[in-house]
């Protein structure tokens, strides 16, 4: 019989250095989620704000972008706000983009988000 003293460590080494590469794939994938996610929501609250008949465009953009800055911190964020229509309705187009993170908050590429809210008219 072979001796299989020492074979525990190293099978130990191959096995935690694996687990730590996917358990790491997991968080970074979770944080490019979460960053996404955070786009989303406070580019639908500028795009609310825009909206109301009282707003501008600029408005929506600023909301944006203190929501964006208070929940990512320093985060290169591009936002931008339109006016359009949808099925003939009158909407705020509000949109964010931003790189990927792949290391961290460093990343590379970019994903952008776009969120539409109805514009109050005056009808009166």
């Amino acid at each position: 019989m072979r001796d299989d003293r020492g074979s525990a460590a190293v099978e130990f080494t191959l096995v935690s250095a694996l687990l730590v590469v996917l358990v790491t794939g997991v968080l970074q994938l979770a944080l490019a989620l979460h960053v996404r996610n955070t786009m989303i929501a406070c580019a639908a609250e500028g795009a609310r704000v825009a909206g109301t008949e009282d707003r501008s465009l600029a408005d929506g953009e600023a909301r944006s972008a203190d929501m964006l800055r208070a929940a990512l911190g320093d985060y290169a964020v591009d936002l931008s706000a339109t006016r359009g229509t949808v099925d003939g309705a009158p909407v705020v187009v509000v949109t964010a983009q931003a790189p990927v993170p792949v290391l961290g908050l460093w990343g590379f590429g970019s994903m952008s988000v776009s969120v539409r809210a109805l514009e109050e008219v005056d009808r009166g």
